[in-house]
């Protein structure tokens, strides 16, 4: 086993220390007064001594938060489940924050979603026209379409359009004042068409849905400028989970997020998320468009929120470079990078199609009145355009997963992620940290689900043969150091895949699973595995925050979030380019 320099060893106790200040900083010691834990951006805005109010996340039943209110003068602005949010100026804050009733307090932060070749590319149409097998059939997979499937698309609405006829069975609207379903901004019906919507025969660019059998429920969090409030997003993900039996809601959609301001375990936004999946709903996340700076400069460390839950299926973006081949994919430089910030952790999951993806305009919208250029063909009432983003990667993957849970009724939200990362073509320049287990292929996940594992086999795509990754993991934080020492690279023979697929609980958190004991990534270097290209242009084995890493244009490599907004706004992902 390789060791790590010293130099890196010494810089990972330092950060430990840090941490540990940090957290005692953070906590108090014993005999000093209450105080509450903040997100970063409550910090910030508490330092500022701002008149202005802010929404800040309380915990506690309706009854204690509305004491709380009381006690501190305060308005609530909107109930949730186990916690509502209030109005607070800085000074206000710090009273919360000194509330023994209060342990942690969290900005209701804005969210914005991060914004054809692509059913080919990830081998949807081989899942919908099925194989016929041998004699008699025997060995075939039955053609599915994602019926009986209904995905909550959690977004700007979805408004009326020929390809999406008699699809969305509910709608409801969560944008705080505006009871409209309807998509004003534009976002969530091109998300819509890309997960469920049918060929209108109106263009040769967009051939349907990735699973255009599936039903559509409308959940409608952003407003006519494309953004909402984190709140918004938890009401929404609140309704799915207490109506999932009503409309078999299986899949949550979320393209969209904001910057991490605080841990996945107290951020609200990726609490939601965990309950849903505990409820048995599939979640499946963008990983955000943060991977370069404005100069261009590569970003590492920017997935956003709830991208970094570690529950979430997130999503990042790859280029096709418009063709079906996957020879010539690589990353989407805009997509973000992982780790994730204050757990370290490995994100995203998988990656797919996100570059110049052609599917449905909404009539009238804000994005193509401001965005002429976005408009790619069709008359107003049925009209298609195209747009970029971690947004629509994660959308390919919501459809991806409607089809294996036709094929596969029973299959779990554990064993859904085992089928489409094992499935999953490794992506070596983006690494884990950039691909995730990699490039999604639906056809051999569906063929891992339909087998339980038992035959991970390559499968064709356009020609060329497309293999399997075999990776599949699930990580809060301790992954990236064990698989550096390889203790956390555990590999699987043939006959404890199948093991896996049964009892998902015995693929323990923190370990790279891979299946096969000959699997050619056991003998790649762990920080090629973990970093991809990255890894080229350092001589350190273990890359850290602190490094200071040039590409071989001279491009310093960043870490952390590239957007400078002070309001942590991020914007949609059109406005970059590949």
């Amino acid at each position: 086993m390789t060791s790590a320099p010293l130099k890196s060893r010494s810089r990972l106790w330092q950060m430990a220390a840090v941490a540990a200040l940090l957290f005692v900083s953070s906590f108090g010691i014993q005999g000093q007064r209450h105080r509450a834990v903040l997100s970063l951006d409550l910090q910030r805005f508490e330092a500022r001594h701002a008149p202005s109010a802010a929404r800040v996340i309380v915990r506690g039943s309706r009854a204690e938060v509305d004491a709380v209110a009381t006690r501190h003068g305060l308005s609530v602005v909107r109930y949730l489940k186990d916690s509502a949010v209030l109005l607070a100026n800085s000074a206000q804050v710090s009273e919360l924050a000194s509330d023994s009733a209060q342990q942690i307090l969290s900005g209701d932060l804005p969210v914005a979603p991060f914004m054809t070749v692509s059913n080919s590319s990830t081998a949807a149409d081989q899942v919908r026209a099925g194989t016929p097998g041998l004699l008699l059939g025997i060995g075939g997979l039955s053609g599915v379409t994602g019926q009986g499937i209904t995905v909550a698309v959690i977004d700007s609405g979805i408004s009326a359009h020929p390809a999406l006829s008699q699809k969305v069975i509910a709608n409801v609207s969560y944008v705080t004042g505006d009871p409209q379903v309807g998509d004003a901004f534009g976002h969530g019906t091109h998300i819509a068409g890309i997960i469920a919507g049918s060929s209108t025969g109106a263009t040769s660019l967009y051939n349907g849905g990735i699973a255009p059998g599936a039903k559509l429920v409308n959940i409608r969090v952003l407003g006519k400028d494309g953004t909402g409030w984190t709140s918004d997003v938890i009401a929404g993900i609140e309704w799915a989970i207490d109506h999932r039996d009503e409309y078999k809601i299986r899949v949550i959609n979320l393209s969209l997020g904001h910057p991490v301001t605080e841990p996945s375990t107290t951020d609200p936004l990726c609490i939601a998320v965990r309950q849903a999946v505990l409820a048995g709903i599939v979640v499946v996340a963008s990983a955000g468009n943060s991977g370069k700076a404005a100069d261009g400069s590569p970003v590492l460390g920017a997935i956003t929120s709830p991208g970094n839950s570690p529950y979430a299926i997130t999503v990042g973006a790859i280029n096709t470079k418009a063709t079906v081949s996957r020879k010539d994919d690589v990353m989407a430089t805009y997509s973000s990078r992982g780790p994730t910030r204050f757990e370290f952790a490995v994100k995203p999951d998988v990656v797919a199609p996100g570059n110049k993806i052609v599917s449905l305009e909404a009539f009238g919208s804000t994005l193509v009145k401001n965005n002429s250029f976005l408009h790619v063909t069709g008359q107003p009432t049925n009209a298609y355009m195209q747009l970029s983003g971690t947004s629509m990667s994660a959308a390919m993957v919501s459809g991806g997963a409607a089809l294996l849970m036709q094929a596969t009724p029973r299959i779990s939200p554990e064993q859904t992620k085992i089928a489409l990362q094992t499935g999953s073509t490794f992506m070596a320049d983006g690494g884990l940290m950039g691909g995730g287990a990699g490039s999604v292929n639906f056809m051999t996940s569906r063929k891992e689900a339909a087998n339980g594992l038992t035959n991970l086999v390559s499968n064709l795509i356009g020609g060329l043969l497309a293999p399997s990754s075999g990776v599949v993991f699930w990580d809060a934080g301790t992954m990236a150091s064990r698989v550096y020492y390889r203790s956390g690279i555990r590999l699987l023979s043939l006959l404890e895949a199948p093991l896996a697929w049964l009892t998902p609980s015995i693929l323990h958190w923190g370990d790279l699973n891979l299946i096969g004991l000959s699997n050619p990534l056991a003998s790649t270097a762990p920080n090629q595995i973990l970093w991809g290209d990255v890894a080229d242009w350092t001589g350190d084995q273990q890359i850290l925050w602190g490094d200071a890493i040039y590409t071989p244009e001279g491009q310093q490599i960043l870490w952390g979030d590239s957007s400078t907004s002070e309001d942590n706004q991020i914007l949609w992902g059109d406005t970059v380019q590949p």
